[in-house]
Parts: C-alpha cells; sequence; structure tokens
C-alpha cells in the first residue's frame, strides 16, 4: 500500500521549496533559493520513482483516496485527493525528472540574473502544480491544477517583464488559454450536471453503466446534440489551448521570450503535456464519442504537418525547437484520436527527455554565443561546443525517429496505429495517415537544418573584443533588453566555449533516455498491458494490440524500422538538409526564391496571429469602445445621469416662472387647482 503521507510529500515538497525561495529569498540568497527548491524536487522525483516501482512490481496497488473535503452540498462534493495508478506515477517520473535536471540547469543560466531567487520560486511552483494536475483524482483538482500550470506559465513567460515582448507574450498565452479554458469548464460542468460527479472513479462507472448511453440534449428547437459527444468535444477544447493545438497553438512559439530553462519545462513535461494526459485520463469518455475521437484525429493531423513546416523558416534556434514541440504534440494528439492513448503517452515521455535535451543544448549555445539566438551567426560551433553538438545530435537522432533511439519507437507505433486505423476507409483516417507521414520528411529537414546552421559550415560570427558584450562565462540571458540589444549581430567578445558542468551535466543526463528509454520500455508499456486499469480502450478500438500481434521485440521492431516508409522519408529529409546546408549552400537561397510565395505564408504563419489582431484584439477594442459610446457616454452619462438632471433643470426652470411673487398669481393657482379638483370629483364614473 502506497502511504499518503508519500504522496502528500511528493505534492508539497516543491511547494514549500516555492514558498522558501520566493518569501525568503534575500534572506537565503542565491545558494539557499537553488537549494531548498532542488531538494524539494529531488525528494519528489525519488518518490515518484519509488511509487512507480511499487507499482510495477507489484507491491501496491492503484491508489484512489481523499485527502481532503473541500465542501459538501446535497449530493454533490469536492475533495481535495489522489488517484495513482501506473498512467499517473509514469507522469509524476517524467515531471520531476525533468524538472530536477532544468533546476540543475537554471544554476549556470541564470547565474549572473537578479531575479535568480524569483526564478527558482517561479519554477518550483511550475512542479507543484502540474504534480496537482496529474495526481488528482476528480475534475475539480484536475482543474485547480490547469490553472495554475496556466497562472505560472503566465508569470515565467514575462520573466523579464521589462521587455515589451515578453509582456505580450505572456499576456498572449493567457488570452489563448482562457478561449481553451471556457471549452474545458463547460465540459466539466456537464460531465457534474449529467452524471452528478466530480470523481474520476464514479463518472467512469457511470458512464460505462450506460448513462449517458443515447443521451441527447436540444440547444434550440430541431436539434439533438449527443451529450457524451459534446461533453469531450468541450474537453478536447480546452486541450488544444493548454496543449497548442490549432488553431490554439499561436502562444507556443512566443513563450520562448521566457528564459531557455522553463522553454524547456513547459514544452517537454509540464504545460503542453496535460491536455495530452487528460484525454488519456478520461478515455472512458471519449472511447463511447467516436465522433469527438473524429475531430481529435483531425486536429492533430493539421498540427503535427502545418505547424512543422513554419519551422523551416524559422532562423531562430529556440523557435525551430518550438515548432518541433508544436508538431510533435500533434503527433500524440493523432495517437489519442485513433484509441492508441497508451501510444499517446508513451511519445509523450521519451519527447520529454529528448525535448528538454533540445532546448537546454540551444540554451547552451546561446551562453557560449553571447545570447545570439540567430542561426545566420552561427556555424562551427562543433569546434567549440563538442559536448553540447553530441548531445544536440543524439536529441536530433531520437526526434526524427532514427531507429533504435526513443522517438523511434514511440512515434513509429503512432504512424502504425493510424496506418491501421486508415483501413477503415474514413476520409480523416486517411488525412491523418498521409500527414503525419509527410510530417517525418518535414521534422528531419528541418532538425538537420539546425545541426548544419548552427554546428556545421564556416563561421558566421567574428570575436571583437573591443565590441564590448558579457564577459567570458556568462551564463544568462540578457535580462534589461532584447538580447540584440548590446552587440551587433554575429560579433562576438570572446570566442565561444563549452558551458560550465551545471549545464552539461543536464545535457548527458538526458541523452541517456533519449537513447535508451525507448528499447527498454516500449514492449511493457505498450503491449505488456501495463496501463490496463489505468486507460480504457474498446476492443475494436485498440490499435497498438493490433501492432504488438506483429511486434516481436525492441530489437526486430527496430530493424523492421529501416524497411519503412517513416525511416526513408526521414532519410530523404536528412540528405536534403544535407544538400542544401552544408554541401551546396546556395541551393537554400535559390530554394527560397523559387518558393518566396510559399515562404511569404509560413513566416506569416498562416496568417493566424495577423486575422487575431485584426478580428479579435483589434475588433474587440471597437466594440469596447462603441458600447463605450453607445452605452456608457450616449445612454449612462448623457441619457441616465446628465439627461436626468437636464430634465430636472429645465421643469425647474418652468416652475421657478410661477414664483412670481404676485400674491393675485398664487389666488389665481389655487382657484385653477380648486376647479381641477372639484371638476375631477365630479365626473360621472
Amino acid at each position: 500500500m502506497i502511504p499518503q503521507s508519500v504522496l502528500l510529500a511528493i505534492v508539497l515538497a516543491p511547494l514549500f521549496g516555492a514558498v522558501g525561495a520566493g518569501l525568503f529569498g534575500r534572506q537565503i540568497g542565491r545558494a539557499g533559493a537553488h537549494t531548498i527548491t532542488i531538494l524539494g524536487v529531488a525528494l519528489s522525483c525519488a518518490l515518484s520513482c519509488w511509487v512507480l516501482w511499487q507499482l510495477v512490481t507489484g507491491g501496491a496497488p492503484t491508489f484512489n483516496g481523499n485527502v481532503y473535503t473541500f465542501f459538501e452540498v446535497g449530493r454533490y462534493s469536492a475533495h481535495v485527493g489522489f488517484l495513482v495508478d501506473r498512467l499517473t506515477a509514469v507522469m509524476m517520473v517524467v515531471v520531476t525528472f525533468v524538472s530536477l535536471l532544468v533546476h540543475v540547469y537554471t544554476i549556470g543560466y541564470m547565474a549572473d540574473d537578479p531575479g535568480y531567487q524569483r526564478f527558482f520560486s517561479y519554477i518550483s511552483l511550475f512542479t507543484f502544480s502540474m504534480l496537482m494536475l496529474v495526481m488528482s483524482n476528480n475534475f475539480l483538482q484536475l482543474f485547480f491544477g490547469w490553472e495554475a500550470v496556466g497562472l505560472v506559465s503566465y508569470l515565467l513567460i514575462g520573466f523579464w517583464f521589462k521587455r515589451p515582448t515578453a509582456i505580450f507574450a505572456n499576456l498572449k498565452a493567457f488570452l489563448v488559454n482562457r478561449v481553451g479554458d471556457f471549452g474545458f469548464l463547460l465540459g466539466i460542468a456537464a460531465v457534474v450536471y449529467w452524471t452528478g460527479s466530480m470523481d474520476y472513479a464514479t463518472v467512469f462507472e457511470r458512464v460505462q453503466a450506460g448513462v449517458l448511453e443515447g443521451a441527447t440534449f436540444s440547444p434550440w428547437a430541431g436539434a439533438a446534440w449527443d451529450v457524451t459527444t459534446f461533453i469531450c468535444v468541450c474537453l478536447f477544447i480546452g486541450a488544444m489551448g493548454k496543449s497548442a493545438q490549432v488553431p490554439l497553438h499561436v502562444w507556443l512559439p512566443d513563450s520562448m521570450e521566457g528564459p531557455t530553462p522553463i522553454s524547456a519545462l513547459i514544452h517537454a513535461a509540464t504545460m503542453v503535456t496535460a491536455g495530452i494526459f487528460m484525454v488519456a485520463r478520461t478515455s472512458p469518455l471519449f472511447e463511447n464519442a467516436p465522433a469527438a475521437l473524429e475531430f481529435v484525429l483531425f486536429i492533430g493531423a493539421t498540427t503535427a504537418f502545418f505547424t512543422g513546416l513554419i519551422g523551416l523558416v524559422q532562423n531562430d534556434i529556440k523557435r525551430v525547437v518550438a515548432y518541433s514541440t508544436l508538431s510533435q504534440l500533434g503527433y500524440m494528439t493523432v495517437a489519442l484520436g485513433v484509441s492508441a492513448y497508451g501510444a499517446a503517452i508513451f511519445h509523450l515521455m521519451t519527447h520529454a527527455f529528448f525535448k528538454a535535451l533540445l532546448f537546454l543544448a540551444a540554451g547552451s549555445v546561446i551562453i557560449a554565443m553571447h545570447h545570439e539566438q540567430d542561426m545566420r551567426h552561427m556555424g562551427n560551433l562543433r569546434r567549440y561546443l563538442p559536448l553540447t553538438f553530441w548531445t544536440s545530435m543524439i536529441g536530433t537522432l531520437a526526434l526524427v525517429g532514427t531507429p533504435f533511439f526513443s522517438g523511434f519507437y514511440s512515434k513509429d507505433v503512432i504512424i502504425e496505429a493510424t496506418k491501421h486505423a486508415a483501413e477503415s476507409g474514413n476520409f480523416v483516417h486517411h488525412y491523418a495517415k498521409w500527414l503525419v507521414l509527410a510530417g517525418v520528411f518535414v521534422t528531419s529537414l528541418y532538425s538537420f537544418r539546425l545541426i548544419y546552421l548552427a554546428f556545421f559550415g564556416k563561421e558566421r560570427f567574428v570575436v571583437d573584443a573591443s565590441h564590448g558584450g558579457h564577459g567570458h562565462g556568462s551564463a544568462h540571458d540578457d535580462h534589461h533588453d532584447d538580447h540584440h540589444g548590446h552587440h551587433t549581430p554575429g560579433h562576438l567578445a570572446h570566442p565561444p566555449h563549452e558551458s560550465p558542468w551545471v549545464v552539461t551535466l543536464p545535457l548527458v543526463l538526458l541523452a541517456i533516455p533519449s537513447v535508451a528509454i525507448g528499447f527498454l520500455t516500449v514492449q511493457p508499456m505498450l503491449f505488456g498491458g501495463f496501463f490496463d486499469g489505468a486507460i480504457f480502450v474498446k476492443p475494436e478500438h485498440d490499435m497498438v494490440a493490433r501492432i504488438g500481434e506483429h511486434f516481436g521485440s525492441p530489437l526486430t521492431f527496430g530493424l523492421h524500422g529501416f524497411v519503412t516508409p517513416a525511416f526513408w522519408l526521414a532519410l530523404g529529409g536528412f540528405a536534403a538538409a544535407t544538400l542544401m546546408y552544408l554541401v551546396k549552400p546556395e541551393l537554400a537561397g535559390r530554394a527560397r526564391a523559387a518558393f518566396a510565395p510559399v515562404v511569404t505564408v509560413l513566416e506569416r504563419k498562416y496568417g493566424f496571429d495577423d486575422f487575431y489582431q485584426a478580428v479579435f484584439m483589434r475588433g474587440s477594442v471597437r466594440l469596447g469602445r462603441g458600447l463605450w459610446r453607445g452605452g456608457d457616454v450616449a445612454v449612462i452619462d448623457d441619457g441616465l445621469v446628465n439627461g436626468s438632471a437636464d430634465v430636472v433643470d429645465r421643469i425647474a426652470g418652468l416652475v421657478r416662472r410661477a414664483q412670481s411673487g404676485y400674491l393675485y398669481h398664487y389666488a389665481f393657482s389655487m382657484i385653477l387647482g380648486l376647479i381641477v379638483l372639484l371638476g375631477f370629483f365630479a365626473w360621472p364614473r
């Protein structure tokens, strides 16, 4: 039995660290701030690993219990509680392990930043929020964690609050997520209304018992909406915001305005994975809503391919990795759409390791380049940063799905599951099948483009000691202004050099699972019943089981990977990148000129930002001004307030004229009033 005290320690240890660093940062200093937060997250990580071990080895059953009763009103109640099964335990280990390495990395990266203690407080609070989300046993606590990660991401994206771009980015993230959260809240309200509970176990039992079977409602006369489909679509709209699915994806690339460590944490293990986890957790609902699953599949496939294309034209090293995250989240969503929930969580896990590795490696490059992020001003950095280069290569090989690397096992299973689903002849399944395959080529092309521009070719920077800049060994972003503001692009005060050990050690520790975790865990997690009892899949929807019939072993699956279309597409992307960015760099310019209209569309990100700015932002401003002028000014101020005063003033002006001071005027008024009264009472009724 897993003790409740252990679960409380896992959740509260990062919270105590965040409170200590945030409220007492000046008293305990920098060393104290990073010590208490790292110790808190390390304790959570160690206990999470122990919990996972207990569940895997059969030493403890699934834990589902309440810690605190929030309220009880009639038949409704809300609790703070934990549901810890294998799905939860995997998420706990991923979140705490990646967060721990990000904490260590931050010591070097934020070394000279004046907000050092504040940053450690925020990232520790981020970890606490995500743990509350994944460990919850009810929808109310899920919503608390959901909103908490959104709040802390707002604080972290805008960490350098003196930058207008950072403030714009965090406000954009906050507003876009409010759109998704509105749908999410509607979904939760519908769950409570039709099932009478917020507790996962109770809701899922009632769904399996057929409470929602055939249930419909009419939003207007003549309409009949399926309740289960409505609930699932609303819940997924929330996931579209958190996990950055088209069209609510626009906030994620701009989150690069925050420091690199938080980019790694958001993109790898916390906020963007929340939506994927939520859909997997609520699989008993989604399995009974095939129309909702098709919607999920369509959105995921669209995101996987079309956002990946934008990465081809990005020159900021962090933004290339950011668009890679969008694309990979699309693959996870595709897995959810074909009922391969286990494959989605498996890809979430492997992606967390190699994506955190790629972000932290990009941060190491930024440190070496004295805060330069434009890849056009880099080149040949493998000579100066050998460890960063090799770990970046490992992360890239995992990302593109090279056989035997972790990303291969998780991504190829998703592609195979989509291919099996397409056998039904459904248009959406065919659409997803071709887009996830095409996305493999695109992923390989932009990934190796980054490698070649940053680490190969001629050096496109100048070491100019007279030019000024940050000192040798500085390990932080320029937090005062935009990072281009204190030096000429491509001019460095000192030659690039490898980052300190607090930066490179997390790279090495993340590179190991990026290579091996897929090989070691694919069979038990996907084909060994690992998620039985945590994830529900109808037999006719179980695409992963169909793959398992021909899986064999990780070795044979990896060898088979060399003859699959996905491998040849990845190889094609590698060959195209090698030709255009290494062998004949002039070809890249020619290709850009030849496809100028397409490049323009990609650089403008399909116009989503322009559309939202013109329609929603400027439109809402115009609507607000119209309501202000027509409502506040015309109706309330001029009509009710000033208008009523004007009416009183006019009446008073007329009455003043009757106050002449002549006695005969008053006598005449009295006689006239008396006649009116007599006429009123004498009038026949």
